[in-house]
């Protein structure tokens, strides 16, 4: 067996993380939301009685967390150890990934059938003496159906979509700091 070009086991460099942001939805606000396409599929709505434990920008920057986590040290980008020179990676400091929370909602095609909607940019920068080097962005986007119209369907939807998401941009990420 011919060995691999890429070990999948050995660690990889740190990656300093930007706390993820969210200008589609409303600042702070931990409901669950949908949108009925079929009537006004622009507005967002809020589900009354369902709430998530934490704001959906602060859940998906730990579900990242995790998941980039479990091959890299992941250091908070405004904290002074993300300022560190990385010897891993000639001295350069470590590679800066911003992430943007465009979408996190239930989507209703009709009354009873609605898929989870994750949206996320994410950049991930070079800093350099001479400023910031763009390595990539891109853009992820995950639908998983959602098992039931409810908002308790929606969750277990958009946590499958988050995760989707995650680990798509982990494989994006690996990708983009080899190069």
């Amino acid at each position: 067996m011919a060995p691999s070009s890429v070990d999948r086991s050995a660690p990889l460099p740190p990656l300093a993380m930007a706390d993820v942001e969210a200008p589609g939805l409303p600042e702070g606000s931990n409901a669950v939301y949908y949108r009925l396409a079929y009537t006004d599929g622009q507005q967002l709505r809020p589900y009354s009685q369902a709430r998530w434990s934490q704001p959906p920008a602060q859940l998906v920057q730990q579900r990242l967390r995790e998941q980039l986590g479990q091959r890299r040290a992941i250091l908070k980008a405004d904290d002074g150890a993300a300022q560190a020179r990385d010897p891993a990676r000639g001295g350069a400091l470590p590679l800066v990934l911003r992430v943007e929370l465009e979408e996190f909602s239930q989507l209703f095609s009709s009354p009873g059938d609605s898929v989870a909607a994750v949206r996320m940019r994410a950049t991930l920068v070079d800093l350099t003496p001479a400023g910031e080097v763009l390595r990539g962005q891109k853009v992820f986007v995950a639908q998983v159906p959602a098992r039931s119209a409810d908002a308790a369907g929606g969750v277990q939807a958009l946590s499958e979509a988050a995760t989707q998401c995650a680990n798509e941009l982990s494989a994006w990420i690996d990708a983009a700091s080899a190069k």
